[in-house]
């Protein structure tokens, strides 16, 4: 019996889906951690596909903590809003304690 080896995409979403809650991570920092540092934005098309695979993709911003994948979320603010849930503070789109809520799976996986 062969198992089918992971698509990129099922990588980024296994990697997505350890986010702990009230945490963010980058595009860069998954693609990184699984070995294609220049393939964030190949993490952010995943992310974009993922809203029916039960992945936080709320939890990744971009590399300065800007909601650059907030226009891909239903209505105008809920990409902000999920986040806002989970005690993590965004002012203007802009992550505010970036460095504090900031999880990088190279060192916590």
């Amino acid at each position: 019996m062969q198992t089918k080896a992971l698509s990129f995409f099922d990588k980024v979403y296994q990697v997505a889906k350890q986010i702990p809650y009230g945490r963010v991570t980058s595009y860069g920092a998954i693609a990184k951690y699984l070995g294609a540092a220049r393939s964030a934005r190949m993490v952010g098309y995943a992310m974009n596909g993922s809203h029916n695979k039960d992945v936080p993709a709320h939890r990744v911003v971009n590399r300065k903590g800007l909601l650059t994948g907030k226009h891909h979320f239903e209505g105008t603010n809920l990409m902000q809003q999920l986040l806002e849930s989970e005690g993590v503070q965004v002012t203007d789109n802009q992550i505010q304690n970036f460095e504090e809520v900031f999880w990088d799976p190279s060192k916590e996986l």
